[in-house]
């Protein structure tokens, strides 16, 4: 449960920033962010738990940089879309859609990748971890998107402003972390 919860904050952090995008909050973007990101969580540990010794390689010496750059991506992008003059006819991009959601499913989940290859390791089953890693990120976004939603609604486009910035700064302690504090992530450490 503890490593459920750790894993579900960044899905929660990335759901207060979509929710301050997606006002009024309704069932359907809620339902897709939320099984995306539960899913996503429940799934990542399961292929790592199947590579095994395989993909540790790659997960330990790239998922930070992968992470960090959807983060910067999105939270830019978030960043830009807030800041664009009101009246611009551009449509506002929903997060809970297409590529986005997709993007963000990912950038949240890599952690669990590297989860399931630690259980693994010490040769534990992981099916009953992954539907407790699922249901909890998918928990923790729904509560995510509520109080982003209604951050959003009280204080406009300058909580997607935050929002943006939240991503980058996820992103951004993702990496300082794994290089600089991660004995396995080829820090200086």
């Amino acid at each position: 449960m503890a490593i459920a919860v750790a894993l579900a904050m960044d899905a929660f952090a990335v759901a207060l920033a979509a929710g301050a995008a997606i006002c009024p909050l309704s069932f359907r973007p809620c339902f897709r962010l939320a099984f995306h990101f539960g899913f996503f969580q429940a799934m990542m540990p399961v292929i790592g738990w199947s590579a095994g010794q395989t993909l540790q390689v790659f997960t330990v010496g790239w998922s930070h940089w992968i992470a960090f750059s959807l983060l910067l991506f999105i939270g830019v992008r978030m960043i830009r879309e807030a800041i664009t003059v009101a009246g611009d006819t551009k449509e506002q991009r929903d997060p809970s859609r297409g590529l986005t959601m997709v993007m963000l499913s990912i950038a949240t989940s890599i952690d669990a990748l590297a989860v399931g290859l630690s259980l693994a390791m010490l040769r534990v089953t992981i099916w009953f971890p992954a539907l407790v890693i699922g249901l909890v990120a998918c928990g923790f976004t729904v509560a995510g998107l509520y109080f982003g939603t209604r951050a959003g609604q009280r204080w406009g486009k300058h909580v997607e402003v935050i929002g943006g910035a939240l991503l980058i700064g996820i992103g951004v302690k993702i990496l300082v972390s794994a290089l600089f504090f991660d004995p396995s992530g080829g820090g200086i450490l």
